[in-house]
């Protein structure tokens, strides 16, 4: 192959993904662009972006609300035609050569999986019947073009309608700051995948009082932890978190052992005792102004509080699973924090000892505390709660506030006696729940603004 066709393969397999001397696939994949560039129009996206490889991937997955489908397949698409013009330069038979075909063949795989997705979810939006997916599979430039430029195909809603239901619904309120309390006014919290900004969190507004006890629900993707790590700092948003007065993110260096936070997994030596551990938390979280018999003292009070004195000089990795749990929890508390943030402190633990360590945090909030606790069985322990914070995901996979406030108010607002149900309202459908997320956010939106 001389240079020139060389080029020219190399070109044809960028845009038509297929190379220029197969003259029928060339055709049937430059027809495939013309009815992509058709549904595109119909989806209310720019049409060219059809003919861009692998951009055409992420608007036809936003088209087809397949939106992670799209920039996967985008992905496997790229590297895909990287991979074919590098295996130009290689001849039959080489070691290397051998090794981009498979490299090919598994890519290939995926993008198919990814593909299959986008159709099946332009499927949906076209209305029309399963069966649809073998023509797409086979002859994808079939359905395109009679999906992209006869009147008949019509889509039930454009791409643009995807992304507003709820996600419009904004509370327009700030939560109020005050000098004691917590007060969270959290615009939004992004992240970036595939040169494309994400919204992981959106409109959350809330002042919790000294003294009270949170429960967070949500369910699985709402945004439980991006929102908890909001607030104790670890990972800043775009807001505003005011602690008895003071803005957590500007003074963060001087606050950050007025939040305790306590991981649902443990990070403690086994091979340390029980006294060893809290003396060496007390030496990195209390204050250098503090002596080693100031220290002492805290150690020995907060093992009293916990009910840890008994077994000071037991080994970490003797302790039951309460044990470790309250222990935990003690080494976040040596620096007596004003917030205290727990991420399924009950993992693990029967009914029983549940209870018993949910009534000690209650104990802990009634000194003026403020507790916020992520729990999966939150209704054998719920009398202990003052509030209920509720995530959900709304159409973009934006967390968002469907509710904040008290117990019983909860009930009533979602209609539903426990918490467990009230997460499966707001779950989607595909994940077992009722898929009612979008109304509560906008139920919610539309409460704050009276």
């Amino acid at each position: 192959m001389s240079p020139a066709q060389m080029i020219l393969n190399c070109l044809s397999i960028v845009f038509l993904q297929v190379p220029y001397d197969q003259t029928f696939t060339a055709v049937t994949a430059a027809l495939y662009l013309f009815g992509a560039w058709g549904i595109l129009r119909k989806c209310g996206l720019t049409p060219w972006h059809a003919l861009i490889p692998c951009l055409r991937e992420i608007r036809l997955g936003e088209a087809a609300g397949m939106e992670k489908a799209g920039r996967v397949a985008a992905f496997t698409i790229g590297l895909y035609i990287l991979l074919e013009c590098v295996q130009e330069l290689f001849h039959p038979g080489e070691t290397l050569g051998n090794i981009i075909m498979v490299m090919m063949t598994f890519n290939g795989i995926i993008l198919t999986i990814q593909q299959v997705r986008i159709f099946l979810g332009l499927i949906a939006v076209f209305g029309r019947k399963k069966r649809w997916l073998l023509l797409w599979i086979t002859f994808e430039f079939i359905p395109a073009i009679l999906w992209g430029w006869l009147k008949k195909y019509q889509p039930l809603w454009k791409a643009s309608e995807l992304k507003q239901s709820a996600s419009e619904f904004f509370s327009g309120t700030k939560a109020e700051v005050l000098d004691q309390g917590l007060t969270v006014n959290l615009e939004e919290r992004t992240a970036t995948e595939f040169f494309k900004k994400v919204y992981l969190l959106r409109d959350i507004h809330m002042y919790i009082q000294p003294g009270h006890m949170e429960l967070l629900l949500g369910g699985s993707g709402a945004g439980k932890t991006t929102y908890l790590n909001a607030v104790n700092g670890y990972e800043k948003a775009r807001a505003e978190v005011i602690l008895n007065g003071r803005n957590l993110y500007k003074e963060y260096k001087d606050m950050q052992y007025e939040i305790g936070y306590v991981p649902q997994q443990d990070l403690m030596r086994g091979s340390d005792s029980v006294y060893r551990t809290l003396a060496d938390a007390a030496t990195m979280r209390l204050p250098a102004t503090f002596t080693r018999a100031e220290r002492e003292a805290r150690v020995d009070e907060v093992m009293e509080i916990f009910g840890l004195t008994p077994v000071k000089d037991s080994l970490v990795v003797k302790l039951s699973g309460g044990q470790r749990k309250r222990l935990s929890i003690a080494m976040e508390f040596i620096s007596n924090p004003s917030l205290f943030i727990l991420d399924e402190p009950d993992s693990g633990l029967d009914g029983v000892m549940a209870r018993e360590l949910f009534l000690q945090l209650r104990r802990i909030a009634d000194q003026g505390k403020i507790i916020i606790v992520i729990t999966h069985t939150p209704d054998r322990v719920i009398d202990l709660f003052d509030d209920v914070i509720v995530l959900a995901k709304d159409n973009n996979r934006t967390g968002r506030l469907a509710w904040f406030g008290p117990i019983a108010e909860a009930r009533t607002f979602f209609g539903k006696d426990k918490m467990e149900e009230i997460v499966k309202s707001v779950n989607r459908e595909e994940e077992g729940g009722e898929g009612r997320a979008d109304e509560f956010i906008r139920k919610y939106a539309e409460v704050q603004h009276v």
